[in-house]
């Protein structure tokens, strides 16, 4: 037998590298077709999903070798055992590596979590900070393995976002396929995080792309599901929380009690969120007058958590005991009702300390141990015609989550998907639905687009209100030299009346100044050094203004309704 022709495997080695090559230049220059897309996405929600899965394992480590409990789920319970200067000090320490993580790694010292991502699916074609956000990863993992009162679910979005982007910026993505990307991701790691796939492509469709389009509805499945197959593949097809019995309404007329849990979850919802904001800017102030450094302030929110724990061992990490407790019964009223307030205050010292985390999972259990509550109370008044108060900690849980995230839908199923308990369903969706009404009026929408308002960036008035901090006035200006420019002693004239818009501006400062000053242009003008006046570049016209406004909502709308 003769020997292979060694040019054959040489020329078929090259064609494959050529077509390879010709292949990627395609995927980066044209974009993927709809299977390609659909291959990505499966890559990107098993990323995704094992970084959530390594993500909940790193934390039940870390509790394991600085707690030494075999089950970080009985955590809380373990810790009531061990010495007091213990439980003071290891927050301490994390709080201090968690300072200097942020310090080092992030430009402001504060962690991202799920507020960054959605900024980064309206505002950055489906892009966030990678650095940032790997920095920030690490200290959430540190916080809640240290006794952090906050979840894990924003940190593994945030990460499982950089996977995203990472993916995005290899292919050259645009912004269509970017933000599909990034909800793929989200999808994958809330589903992988809580053995919940429904609830997970919902979740990203909800919260993150905040629109239900067509297009991503399919990627976003196939990536929800992915990050769900890692999850059973580690932990099994098992809920989160395991319910004593089957939980049902006794009569439809305790539908109006669920009503009222609604509105008090969704009071208890604005008070969670105002007392994280209250906390942060505490925080900054105190921070600032006593000029405190930005890495000694999560280890002095370390220091208060430890302080509380020792009293209260429950608000050590995520908190899952204590809400199984609250769901199958075995807490006190008056045990309800102070590890509540008491998780509220350590739930703002957490992330008003700037020590990481999400707010979900304490948002989950604070609904919980309200609804707990609520039925202790109700059940005794009307007993004939109540079901058990342990219902109520289901809707209460269900209730407080989706007034905080401002997630009705996604919420809602995250909840039966959670317990198994889908017999529940009306109790739990009248509870949310009243909740989530009254708790956006009390907040900016919810927990996450409040945190953007208070950056400046006002995603919850909608598109017309953040389209326009998108575009700059640079490429939509005429210059000076222009024929279609006005003349430019009439220009300076309305510079020195202060009526011009800085080149680096965007078209959100520059529309009112179009209405204030009833004027069918401005000029544009660049700082000059010192105290020269202003140098005078160019001018906007309304009308070009307009157009490039127009064309942003037309394709905004195209691709929400496509």
């Amino acid at each position: 037998m003769s020997a292979p022709d060694p040019s054959l495997a040489a020329r078929t080695i090259a064609d494959i590298r050529a077509g390879s090559q010709r292949a990627w230049h395609i995927l980066r220059t044209r974009g993927p077709s709809q299977f390609q897309f659909w291959l990505i996405a499966l890559f990107i929600g098993i990323a995704a999903g094992f970084a959530a899965l390594f993500f909940r394992k790193g934390v039940g480590w870390l509790q394991t070798a600085l707690y030494g409990v075999d089950d970080p789920r009985s955590l809380n319970t373990f810790a009531q055992a061990l010495p007091w200067y213990w439980i003071l000090i290891i927050p301490i320490i994390g709080g201090l590596a968690v300072g200097i993580i942020l310090t080092r790694f992030t430009p402001d010292g504060k962690v991202r979590a799920v507020a960054d991502v959605i900024s980064g699916a309206a505002l950055n074609d489906g892009r966030v900070e990678k650095r940032a956000g790997i920095a920030s990863a690490f200290a959430s993992l540190i916080t809640l393995g240290t006794g952090g009162s906050s979840g894990r679910e924003g940190p593994v979005v945030h990460l499982a976002a950089v996977i995203a982007t990472w993916v995005s910026d290899r292919i050259n993505a645009n912004g269509l396929h970017g933000r599909d990307l990034l909800g793929c991701a989200v999808a994958a790691a809330v589903s992988a995080s809580f053995n919940a796939p429904i609830a997970g492509a919902l979740f990203a469709l909800e919260v993150v792309l905040r629109h239900f389009a067509i297009h991503a509805f399919a990627p976003i499945v196939i990536a929800s599901v992915a990050g769900t197959v890692i999850n059973r593949l580690e932990f099994g097809d098992i809920t989160e929380f395991t319910l004593p019995d089957a939980s049902v309404l006794e009569f439809y007329g305790e539908l109006p009690a669920f009503l009222i849990l609604g509105l008090l979850c969704g009071v208890v919802a604005a008070v969670l969120i105002r007392s994280v904001f209250f906390a942060e800017d505490v925080g900054d102030s105190v921070c600032l007058h006593l000029h405190i450094p930005g890495w000694a302030r999560p280890a002095i929110a370390g220091a208060m958590l430890g302080g509380m724990a020792i009293a209260f061992p429950h608000i050590i990490g995520v908190g899952y005991e204590t809400t199984s407790a609250a769901l199958t019964g075995e807490l006190l009223l008056h045990e309800a009702i102070v590890f509540a307030v008491i998780k509220v205050l350590a739930v703002a010292v957490t992330l008003g300390g700037r020590m990481g985390g999400g707010i979900f999972s304490p948002s989950l259990m604070l609904g919980a141990l309200t609804g707990l509550a609520f039925g202790l109370i109700a059940t005794p008044i009307f007993p004939d015609m109540s079901g058990s108060h342990t219902l109520y900690a289901l809707a209460g849980m269900g209730a407080v989550a989706a007034a905080v995230l401002g997630a009705p839908i996604s919420t809602t199923l995250i909840v039966f998907e959670l317990t198994g308990d889908w017999q529940t369903g009306l109790a739990v969706m009248v509870a949310v639905s009243t909740s989530t009404a009254l708790g956006t009026t009390l907040v900016n929408r919810s927990f996450f687009l409040s945190q953007l308002k208070r950056r400046g960036i006002h995603l919850a008035e909608g598109p017309q209100a953040y389209l326009l901090s998108m575009t700059g006035v640079a490429g939509l200006m005429r210059a000076a030299s222009d024929d279609s420019a006005p003349a430019e002693e009439v220009c300076r004239a309305m510079i020195d009346k202060g009526i011009h818009v800085d080149i680096a501006s965007t078209l959100e400062t520059a529309m009112p100044m179009f209405d204030a000053h009833e004027v069918n242009y401005v000029p544009i003008t660049a700082q000059a050094a010192g105290d020269a006046p202003a140098i005078y570049k160019g001018v906007l016209y309304h009308v070009d203004a307009l157009k490039a406004y127009n064309l942003a909502l037309a394709a905004l709308s195209r691709e929400e309704h496509g």
